[in-house]
């Protein structure tokens, strides 16, 4: 007799079925209830798909209640503390981290590749002023399809890498070029004596000829702080399991479309201010706050039942222990606050509502800690990042774990279309 099975009996009629368990290397295991509509003719009803696994991954692992995130088996904190934001997506692409020769290779593939076909760049002109850059993000990489058509049919490692390694280099510069245009401000090509996230900084920053802004002391420079700091947010960013817009990347590859629409797709998905949107959010909220003064009586109006206002920021979908990312972000927050002397006053309100909900019973017994949201928004915000551009840093981020997802995705020769059933009540 197979004990490794669940059995769901039909208290109507007293009929038994039963299920095979899969049990996973990490985590819960799974019950395989492929066939549950073929032998019950019911539908199982899972609301949010919160006790619904919809793919077998390798990728990345979260234990929520732990607060544990691993890429490839790797901790997220060690990860993001030893190593680099490109070594982060080797590891994700190829399930090892490089060596010294790959990682060098793999630099500076990425550097040649982020340059954007010209006609690819004429595209932004299409848009109106002050469009938001999210918007002209996601269009913009839909259209990095026809310039790279062939990439829908890839048959091989090598046809995988260089379509992954594309998109990845050309993301921030598709990003930096929207916020540019978004502000009437000339295009910024990439610098390929820089690295990756300098480069970033870089096409947000200089000036046309490639200088910086130029002070009373002099040409102001990218300073290497900065640059780690973003490089981390990145590293914290690149996967997180099967969230929305991977699910949503994971649905259009679902249908063969071509890889770039399905990280097109994911692009909207992640734009909602229940996703990615979030830390843009909590600096809106800050600013709305506007005072450490006043504080107090916004923490008294998030405890209280019968107001809307939500504290952005705290809690999350999957965490109920402190967010991993959100650890490593509030140790690179206490170590910029001190490297670029900053003491603004929004640093000051986001210290007081963080004492406040890690020490206030409310918080702690409803497992409200800080989210990487909370703490990614001041520090995007210390490094002269515009709010509108909260989300295409997710984005850069995130592009990596999105291909990767895609990648496992087409090479699983099990994979079917997406398609959730639904419980009728209509007429």
């Amino acid at each position: 007799m197979n004990t490794n099975t669940v059995t769901i009996t039909d208290n109507r009629n007293n009929k038994s079925y039963e299920f095979d368990i899969v049990d996973a290397t990490r985590g819960p295991s799974v019950v395989d209830i492929s066939s549950f509509y073929s032998d019950t003719g019911m539908f199982t009803y899972d609301n949010g798909f919160t006790s619904t696994a919809n793919c077998i991954s390798e990728i990345t692992f979260i234990d929520g209640f732990k607060g544990e995130l691993r890429y490839r088996g790797m901790d997220i904190e060690k990860l993001a503390s030893n190593h680099s934001y490109l070594e982060t997506c080797y590891l994700l692409l190829n399930s090892k981290l490089p060596s010294k020769k790959e990682l060098v290779e793999f630099d500076l593939e990425l550097r040649h590749r982020s340059l954007l076909h010209e006609s690819l760049r004429h595209l932004f002109q299409a848009f109106p002023a002050g469009a938001h850059p999210m918007a002209t993000l996601s269009s913009t990489t839909a259209a990095l399809s026809t310039f790279y058509y062939d990439h829908l049919e890839i048959s091989n490692e090598d046809g995988y890498q260089e379509m992954a390694r594309r998109i990845i280099a050309k993301m921030p510069t598709i990003a930096a070029f929207a916020y540019r245009h978004s502000i009437g401000a000339p295009f910024i090509h990439p610098d390929i004596d820089r690295s990756f996230s300098e480069n970033f900084l870089y096409m947000l920053r200089a000036y046309p000829g490639g200088k910086m802004h130029v002070g009373p002391d002099g040409e102001y420079s990218i300073k290497e702080i900065e640059v780690k700091a973003l490089d981390t947010i990145f590293t914290l960013h690149a996967d997180h399991e099967q969230n929305a817009s991977t699910t949503t990347v994971r649905g259009v590859a679902s249908t063969g479309a071509h890889p770039y629409v399905a990280i097109s797709a994911g692009i909207s998905a992640l734009w909602g201010r229940a996703h990615g949107g979030a830390n843009e959010s909590v600096i809106q909220q800050l600013e709305m706050i506007g005072s450490v003064e006043n504080v107090d009586a916004f923490i008294a109006r998030a405890k209280d039942p019968n107001d809307e206002f939500r504290l952005m920021g705290f809690g999350h979908r999957v965490y109920k222990n402190f967010d991993p990312r959100a650890k490593v972000l509030k140790g690179l927050q206490d170590q910029l606050k001190d490297e670029l002397n900053l003491d603004s006053n929004l640093m000051r309100i986001a210290n007081r509502i963080e004492e406040i909900a890690l020490s206030d019973e409310y918080f702690i017994s409803r497992k409200l800690y800080p989210n990487i949201d909370f703490y990614s928004g001041v520090i995007l915000t210390a490094l002269d990042i515009p709010k509108s551009m909260f989300t295409p840093v997710f984005v850069i981020g995130r592009t990596v774990g999105w291909i990767t997802q895609w990648i496992e995705f087409k090479k699983d020769t099990k994979t079917k279309i997406a398609r959730p059933r639904q419980l009728y009540m209509g007429q």
